[in-house]
């Protein structure tokens, strides 16, 4: 049963959020908040639903249900060039891939939008896409090409298999010059004026969080390494590539992201950026 007072905190169970995460603090907020934690997919249809009211959500899926949210200030899972964990494995150049087999994972809207606005607007090519398992040799056996994101992304980019590989973040910002945002933590406008004074407490714990977070790696790093492996540089490198702001630059990529996005009709309609204050 969900609490009547408690407002619920979506969390992403991917390794990129995890600065929001990792020192927030929970005791502050006994019997005020709940947490649930799934993948991208999961949480963008809970919080469409109403029952999520706060928390890191596909950049895309704030697109479709825009009229519902606004978006918290200086946080975004963003990336200029590389992001590491959005990751293309491919048979053949990217231009050859018209016709060809694509399998995506269901985890996330917002990288596989990205996938076919490069492909169709920067290559011009129409390939044929499914959904698959996020296992890349699984993928791999049935089609031409396969989208990973996240953790799936990163264990699969340590080891040797001969394909193409192209970070989709570094492939838009060479074809537009903009950032990628590939989350945006989201208010549903309900919760946002039902419980203002709440919701300012949350964002404070998720910047404290953020700011601890960013400030020392060391604790994220090790926790990272323990759950996923891989050495301390490339965890060290990983959390400092990625941006956690969600500025005028972000915002801006965002925007581009979103009108190709409609042009292409992946989208109804356009999306405007609007941002939470704490006198919403």
């Amino acid at each position: 049963m969900r609490r009547s007072q408690a407002i619920r905190i979506g969390r992403i169970d991917f390794t990129n959020v995890w600065p929001f995460f990792y020192y927030f603090p929970y005791e502050r907020f006994q019997g005020e908040v709940e947490l649930v934690t799934q993948v991208p997919t999961q949480l963008n249809a809970a919080m469409a639903a109403g029952e999520i009211d706060i928390g890191p959500i596909s950049s895309f899926a704030y697109g479709e249900h825009c009229e519902q949210y606004v978006l918290l200030p200086d946080m975004s899972v963003s990336a200029f060039r590389q992001v590491q964990s959005i990751l293309l494995f491919h048979r053949k150049p990217l231009s050859e891939l018209s016709g060809a087999s694509i399998a995506l994972p269901t985890t996330s809207a917002t990288s596989v939008n990205l996938l076919k606005i490069i492909l169709q607007r920067f290559y011009g090519v129409d390939p044929v896409y499914h959904d698959a398992a996020p296992v890349l040799n699984d993928m791999m056996r049935t089609a031409d090409a396969a989208l990973l994101i996240g953790d799936h992304a990163i264990r699969e980019s340590w080891l040797p298999h001969g394909w193409h590989v192209t970070d989709l973040a570094e492939e838009w910002t060479r074809r537009t010059g903009q950032w990628m945002s590939f989350a945006v933590c989201a208010v549903r406008k309900q919760a946002a004026e039902r419980h203002p004074e709440l919701i300012a407490r949350v964002y404070e714990g998720f910047m404290e969080s953020k700011r601890k977070s960013l400030g020392d790696m060391t604790a994220l790093v090790q926790e990272a390494q323990r759950q996923i492996g891989g050495d301390a540089a490339y965890w060290q490198r990983y959390f400092s590539t990625l941006t956690y702001e969600f500025g005028p630059d972000q915002q801006a990529g965002l925007q581009l992201y979103y009108r190709y996005a409609w042009e292409l009709g992946l989208l109804d309609k356009q999306v405007p950026i609007q941002l939470w204050n704490d006198k919403y």
